[in-house]
């Protein structure tokens, strides 16, 4: 076992079962064959190859008639990626109508349409769990809308907002990720490429141009405008898009992460009977899921990385910088579906410990609402003067544990404006959270 990856103990940790599937070596080479069966129709329909050989190249090029370790060592021998499978192709064809096997194209051609179909494959995947998501976190949303909590700036309480709210921030963030998901169909990002050795369409006797737009076509790829062989910004569009949805989700599991913590406790992961904790510590519910969902963001960094190094092309073309795409892509695609299918069963069964956030929201007394009753008090005095006198009875409150709204109500300054009552019903969470609801609600109606 090279890669967490490949490993049969853990490597549902790190990806998902559709995920490893489409970059397996036998979809890659079904990709492959897939290209060399569409070249091959379209040239006998245009009268390029005889129809006979095109139908035979059809025929035989199906990925079980494949043996993978003579591809693999007939790959080895000759240093070249391709060409054992477009060799093996054309003896399976045979006779006369094997010359016509990867007809005008060159082994570039076969490789990233190949790979981008299967980038293609994987991004509908992205896309099909993403919108799940999007459905559990609006669903919680809703359910949480007038849950109040603590808000908290710098790791330390602010002033009171609602769950719903926190929940509807980290919806719209990945709203914005799905309609980047969808740009990238509207961007032309998947694309092929049926353009020869430097994308010139040398060998195709002038019809080069007419060919790859039906084979593309028949792919479901888009047609690019001139070739892409020496320019890999698509690619790296889209590692960059899922980079950061995958920030997002690192976000979102951080902040569970905290919420979960023995003196917040404020949240539970879904537990299930059995499950253990520590192999030493009985008691323990870690965060095992919380943590892997977290924990999945830094290596999607670091392949976004490496697939941004690929756009650095040599001349017309070169395989420095590519093969780095074989690497990124697989590791990018696997990891962020593992994450997004992760936050999914987390939150489809989050425990939401309510009672415990209203708890935490009296931890500091009445200190949290100062801010509303120094606004209150500044209708009066001036908000600076009423920053000052708040500023002062709330260090006071902190530094000898006294009662908050006593000191102010015994404040000349205050009480000459304002009554114990007036005070007590600025200090209530429901009165503090501003604009919450509505603006949870404007979330909502985004959610298609």
């Amino acid at each position: 076992m090279t890669s967490v990856l490949d490993s049969v103990l853990i490597q549902n940790n790190f990806s998902t079962p559709e995920i490893r599937h489409i970059w397996s070596d036998d979809n890659k080479i079904a990709k492959q064959l897939l290209v060399e069966a569409n070249l091959a129709k379209i040239q006998g329909q245009l009268g390029i190859i005889p129809a006979s050989a095109a139908k035979n190249i059809i025929e035989q090029a199906q990925v079980e008639k494949f043996d993978f370790q003579a591809l693999q060592t007939e790959s080895a021998q000759k240093r070249h990626s391709l060409i054992a499978l477009i060799h093996t192709l054309q003896t399976l064809v045979g006779g006369q109508d094997g010359e016509y096997v990867h007809f005008g194209v060159t082994t570039q051609d076969i490789v990233d349409t190949g790979i981008m179909l299967q980038t293609k494959e994987a991004y509908e995947v992205i896309c099909s769990h993403t919108n799940r998501l999007i459905k559990v976190v609006a669903d919680l949303t809703k359910k949480h809308r007038c849950t109040l909590m603590m808000g908290r700036t710098h790791g330390i309480h602010a002033i009171p907002i609602t769950f719903g709210f926190k929940l509807a921030i980290w919806l719209d963030e990945l709203l914005r990720s799905q309609r980047r998901l969808e740009q990238l169909l509207e961007n032309e990002v998947f694309v092929g490429s049926i353009s020869g050795a430097v994308g010139t369409y040398a060998a195709f006797d002038g019809r080069g141009s007419e060919i790859e737009r039906a084979v593309l076509k028949e792919l479901g790829l888009a047609t690019p405008t001139i070739s892409w062989q020496p320019s890999r910004d698509r690619f790296s569009e889209f590692a960059t898009v899922l980079g950061i949805c995958s920030a997002t989700l690192g976000k979102i599991g951080h902040e569970l992460f905290n919420l979960m913590r023995t003196e917040i406790n404020e949240i539970q992961e879904p537990f299930k009977k059995g499950e253990v904790g520590s192999s030493t510590m009985p008691q323990k519910r870690n965060p095992a899921l919380i943590e892997g969902l977290a924990s999945l963001t830094q290596p999607v960094f670091s392949s976004v990385s490496l697939m941004l190094q690929s756009m650095l092309i040599d001349g017309e073309r070169d395989a420095i910088h590519w093969r780095n795409e074989w690497v990124a892509l697989p590791e990018i695609t696997s990891y962020l579906d593992a994450q997004i299918v992760n936050l999914t069963g987390i939150l489809s069964d989050l425990t939401v410990n309510t009672d415990q956030m209203r708890h935490n929201l009296e931890l500091q007394g009445k200190l949290s609402y100062s801010e509303r009753i120094m606004f209150e008090i500044g209708k009066k005095v001036g908000k600076q003067t009423a920053h000052k006198i708040i500023y002062q009875a709330a260090m006071t409150a902190l530094e000898e544990d006294k009662n908050f709204i006593e000191l102010l109500v015994n404040d000349k300054r205050v009480s000459g404006y304002c009554s114990k009552s007036e005070i007590s019903s600025w200090a209530v969470p429901e009165n503090n959270i501003g604009e919450a609801l509505s603006k949870i609600d404007a979330v909502l109606a985004k959610v298609k």
